[in-house]
């Protein structure tokens, strides 16, 4: 679509509603910016617009006339799709994108998106470090916290896009095809943005909707529902696995990440050669692997981004350790699933915060897996007594309450002793005590070096 002249509603102002008005002012729409929010700051998003004068703002109520017109609206990840203002453009005819979707329409070069329930962050950030040994022209977008739309003025026909693709923003994709995309698991989240678990695997999977069989899908064999939806897709499937032996694919042999293709078995790499811990990670690295190998990366320039790569930060990030404790950020741990990989991942007994906002999860497996690690668990936030509830169906009791993350963590440092872990993985969203799950996990880390030894 040329939107050169269409008047084009950018319905969000965070920094992808932002990124999005710029590219859209830059390709000469008229462009209005909208929140929902009467309170929203005008000056500070006009501001961070930067070009004020090329683009109308308005917050609160859309008036009619407004409306009236619209050849295009983009929506930000964070704007439901079944809003009334939603369904009312959507009546009226009018193509409703996401803002990866815009920027698709204007990108060049190929395209390696990455989705899934947990996980996305590391997997992209590790393909973008390995595409990056082959590749001067890498770009990592996405639900990682780079906005698509704002790296596409320097793109090539050679630039190679490695996207975090969330749910949310694939809902709201049209033309949108990665080359090679993954899938790495799904599990319940987003429930009270989604409404039902169909709902969100049918989000997960338009990743693959665009893509033919000259295109590459990366699927988890360990994950049940997506060996249920690989019949529906078109893409050749490539397969990774952390438990089973595959005749064609990327799996753990013991130690050894190995690819099996045409009757020959090769190692890629030695799990103690990794810097990121745990089976949910190698399952990462085995992802990245696949996608890379199937792209055409050499195996020594994968192995020595491999070796190379550290973990993403507020994802099980050792912090320090005082007086024997050691401390581990697990910030992005938002749901029960991602928790539970860092709890795996403890190799000590632990005292775990947990808690926050509520996504309308059960958090009853998340308890189950504490399996005799965790000595005591400090509930915060909102969520805190329904957790506390079903700890007890579980026969949990060793909980406790804490009215705020410094609270939780001077409690876990008097409980724990030297050996023992202090771990923030709080197997919920973060927003209603902090803006998102970065500022909670840095928060955190600051508290942990202020500790007295």
């Amino acid at each position: 679509m040329d939107v050169s002249g269409k008047k084009v509603l950018v319905f969000g102002t965070g920094i992808s509603g932002i990124a999005a008005a710029r590219l859209l002012v830059e390709k000469q729409a008229e462009v209005i910016l909208f929140d929902g929010n009467p309170e929203t700051d005008r000056d500070r998003v006009l501001e961070n617009l930067g070009t004020a004068e090329h683009a109308a703002l308005y917050t609160g109520q859309l008036p009619q006339e407004v409306k009236a017109g619209l050849n295009l609206a983009v929506l930000s990840p964070g704007v439901p799709v079944d809003l009334p203002l939603v369904e009312e453009l959507r009546s009226a005819g009018i193509p409703i994108w996401g803002e990866i979707e815009l920027a698709y329409r204007f990108g060049k070069g190929d395209v390696l998106a990455i989705t899934g329930t947990n996980g996305k962050t590391t997997t992209t950030a590790l393909l973008g470090e390995i595409m990056k040994q082959c590749s001067d022209h890498v770009k990592v977008v996405g639900n990682i916290g780079i906005p698509y739309t704002g790296v596409l003025s320097d793109m090539t026909d050679d630039t190679v896009t490695v996207a975090e693709i969330s749910s949310f923003q694939l809902e709201t994709i049209d033309a949108f095809r990665p080359k090679i995309c993954a899938v790495l698991n799904i599990t319940p989240d987003h429930l009270n943005r989604h409404h039902t678990m169909e709902n969100y695997i049918a989000a997960k999977m338009n990743i693959t909707k665009n893509q033919g069989p000259e295109d590459i899908c990366v699927l988890n064999y360990e994950d049940e529902t997506l060996r249920a939806q690989a019949g529906r897709i078109q893409a050749k499937i490539v397969w990774f696995s952390s438990l089973h032996t595959l005749p064609e694919g990327v799996y753990l042999d013991g130690d050894r990440i190995v690819y099996a293709a045409g009757g020959q078995v090769t190692e890629i790499i030695r799990t103690q050669e990794l810097n990121i811990l745990g089976r949910h990670n190698y399952e990462n690295a085995m992802a990245a692997s696949a996608m890379a190998l199937s792209y055409g990366v050499p195996l020594e320039k994968l192995r020595e981004a491999l070796r190379a790569f550290q973990a993403v930060e507020h994802r099980i990030e050792y912090v320090t350790e005082k007086r024997g404790i050691r401390f581990y950020n697990d910030s992005k741990g938002t749901n029960p699933d991602a928790a539970i990989k860092g709890i795996q991942a403890m190799d000590r007994p632990t005292c775990l915060i947990g808690g926050g906002y509520d996504k309308d999860s059960s958090y009853t497996e998340w308890i189950r897996s504490f399996d005799g690690k965790v000595k005591l668990l400090v509930l915060i936030g909102q969520t805190r007594e329904k957790i506390a509830r079903e700890a007890e169906s579980c026969g949990f009791t060793d909980y406790v309450f804490a009215d705020s993350l410094q609270e939780a963590v001077d409690l876990c440092y008097e409980k724990a002793e030297n050996g023992d872990a202090v771990l923030l993985s709080p197997a919920c969203a973060s927003w209603g005590m902090f803006p998102n799950y970065e500022v909670r996990g840095k928060m955190f880390k600051e508290m942990v070096h202020a500790l007295k030894e």
